[in-house]
């Protein structure tokens, strides 16, 4: 039984300090992580840095990428409603030129896409008629001068009781008629763009020229040299783009928001790219076709440009004349759930090296940097918060404000904000 007491104090005895040595090992180990842990923070310390917020790009690069720059632009962005519509050009800036007599076409002055001057010769038409009216012409004035010798004699004659009342009469009618014949002549030979005065019988003209009607643009040639034209048969078509007028159909649902003096932003629709604007100076008061929409009548103002009768276009009428700070959208980028745009600036992008980088190297940096700065620009990344989008704008509220003429990325702007990554990357 003593025996068995003392085997068993040995046993808890060893129990004991089994668990004291376990107890210090891990209260040693814990203080070792602890110091680890902190000598980690202390190590990891000096490589937090602030996220950047200017990229620095070459000239090589802005032109290599294709980044544009623009301005902040005021827009119509806000109560719009969408309509497709037609350009057309009014009837009266419409005009075919075209011969008063027939003929056969001598010479032809012009094509198509010409731009022509009213009044301007277009074609010379030649045909033996135009000789023998001018030769009537000439004619008629020597019968005029005989018949007013006669007028005159016969007046004599009566006034001495010597002739008949009968012949005075005739010879009055005659010369009437002559004188009428003459008038009507000369009117057609200055329809024919001759000039009466100089008609003689040495100066005879076997051709006339066509001219043209309005200021515009040759939009198709019916006729060719040696082919005949008459009255029927124009020889060229003349459009006046100058007065282009927008006709859009819009839903009867859409008719009480318009008003006559609304602006209206539009674009082609098979080449949007740049923006027209116009404005309603008339409303439609019935359905146009089958299509069960009116058509609002606006008048194009501005840059016409690229702009031609026939085009379709797909437009927005601004239902009031409220402005709104825009950029384009390709100008906006998306980063940590929020929207920048990126500024042009003069402040320098942020120092990123290394305290344990060798002078050598840095200094070797430095140079290459201080040279890259001569041709390069710096975009401030400037964060914004988006409002409507219309006609490839975006309205846009600076979280800070920015000066009025502040030059921004337009384009590109995507393959700035990757610049901006991979510097902040330390991609030097």
């Amino acid at each position: 039984m003593k025996f068995n007491i003392n085997k068993i104090t040995s046993i808890t005895a060893i129990i004991v300090l089994i668990f004291t040595f376990s107890a210090c090992k891990n209260d040693k180990q814990k203080e070792g992580q602890a110091t680890e842990a902190k000598a980690t923070e202390k190590a990891e310390a000096p490589h937090e840095e602030e996220t950047p917020t200017i990229a620095t790009l070459t000239e090589e690069q802005i032109k290599t990428v294709g980044i544009q720059l623009g301005v902040i632009e005021q827009k119509e962005l806000t109560a719009t409603i969408r309509a497709n519509g037609l350009l057309k050009v009014p009837n009266n800036n419409k005009a075919n030129a075209t011969s008063l007599y027939g003929g056969v076409i001598k010479t032809l002055n012009v094509q198509i896409g010409d731009y022509v001057k009213k009044g301007q010769v277009i074609a010379t038409i030649a045909n033996p008629q135009f000789i023998q009216l001018q030769e009537e012409y000439l004619s008629t004035a020597s019968r005029i001068t005989f018949a007013e010798q006669e007028l005159s004699r016969q007046k004599e004659l009566f006034e001495g009781n010597a002739g008949a009342k009968k012949n005075l009469q005739s010879a009055t009618a005659e010369l009437n008629s002559l004188r009428t014949r003459r008038a009507s002549l000369q009117q057609q030979i200055q329809l024919m763009g001759i000039n009466p005065g100089s008609v003689s019988n040495g100066n005879l003209k076997s051709a006339l020229v066509v001219t043209s009607p309005l200021n515009g643009t040759v939009s198709n040639v019916f006729a060719k040299i040696g082919s005949y034209v008459d009255v029927s048969s124009p020889v060229i078509e003349i459009v006046d783009n100058s007065s282009l007028h927008l006709d859009l159909n819009v839903f009867e649902k859409d008719l009480p928001m318009l008003k006559v003096g609304q602006t209206i932003h539009f674009r082609i629709t098979n080449n949007a790219v740049e923006d027209y604007n116009a404005k309603i100076f008339a409303i439609g008061s019935s359905f146009e076709n089958e299509s069960k929409t009116i058509a609002a009548h606006a008048v194009v103002q501005g840059n016409k440009t690229g702009l031609i009768d026939g085009m379709n276009v797909t437009a927005i009428v601004s239902l009031n004349n409220v402005t709104t700070s825009a950029v384009p959208n390709d100008a906006i980028v998306n980063a940590d759930g929020k929207y920048y745009i990126f500024v042009q600036t003069n402040k320098k992008a942020e120092e990123h090296h290394e305290e344990g980088e060798e002078e050598g190297g840095h200094k070797e940096e430095e140079e290459k940097d201080h040279k890259e700065d001569k041709t390069s620009k710096n975009f401030e990344k400037v964060e914004v918060f988006k409002g409507v989008s219309d006609m490839g704008y975006t309205a846009v509220t600076f979280v800070n404000e920015i000066p009025a003429d502040a030059k921004i990325v337009v384009k590109g702007a995507f393959f700035v904000n990757a610049k901006l990554s991979n510097t902040g990357g330390h991609g030097h």
